[in-house]
């Protein structure tokens, strides 16, 4: 089993996005402190106006495994990818690698969708901050149990309709996420990202950080 960790700042540092698994189901009890995790995130007015649905039947994984190849059409032209010559090593190669086994494999897996109720006076985007904070709960304690977990757009594009009738989302209820979550092959991270100083100005959008950040990226903030 991939090693767990309780220290947040590894969990943070190291939650690489995992889209390669292996066919080990996840418990109960595992999966149920992820989903525990996402409730103790806040949200607007402390509403908790949150639902979080748990898709592992046949049935249901065959719905997502439909969503996931409809996603795949958007995402190969979006991002202008294809399948890697079997011969390629190369680090995009590796990624869209994974990519395909995820999408190949989209029916064998747990997943979970997270989902918001509508208000008559907020925008989707508004309403996001009321759940991407449990989506982003959830994938931490995915990590921080040993698991690995993908955040997808299976939920999105030609799929939005697949799931929503699937499942039986209400229409004033939005389709604000989905997780694939299951024991990783290979490690967990670092992660790979940009210099902080690039993502951070003081007192006005063109004015550097200066001091603030000292070493931040150094072993003391890990």
């Amino acid at each position: 089993m991939p090693a767990a960790s309780s220290d947040v700042w590894e969990v943070m540092s190291t939650a690489r996005t995992i889209r390669r698994f292996t066919g080990e189901p996840v418990d109960d009890a595992t999966l149920a402190r992820c989903l525990q995790a996402a409730a103790w995130a806040p949200s607007g007015a402390n509403a908790q106006a949150w639902r979080f649905i748990v898709l592992r039947s046949d049935e249901q994984r065959a719905v997502v495994a439909t969503a996931a190849a409809r996603a795949l059409e958007v995402i190969e032209q979006a991002y202008e990818m294809s399948r890697p010559d079997p011969d390629d090593d190369s680090r995009r190669a590796r990624d869209n690698r994974a990519t395909y086994e995820l999408h190949d494999r989209a029916g064998e897996f747990t997943s979970v969708l997270f989902t918001q109720k509508r208000l008559r006076m907020a925008s989707d985007l508004l309403l996001g901050g009321s759940i991407f904070p449990a989506m982003q709960n959830f994938l931490l304690a995915a990590r921080a149990q040993g698991l690995g977990a993908c955040l997808t757009s299976w939920a999105s594009y030609g799929g939005e309709e697949l799931l929503r009738e699937a499942v039986g989302v209400p229409d004033d209820w939005m389709m604000a996420g989905h997780i694939v979550v299951g024991w990783p092959k290979g490690r967990h991270g670092p992660v790979r990202r940009r210099p902080l100083a690039g993502a951070v100005n003081v007192d006005h959008w063109d004015q550097p950080p200066a001091d603030l950040l000292g070493d931040s990226t150094s072993k003391e903030a890990r």
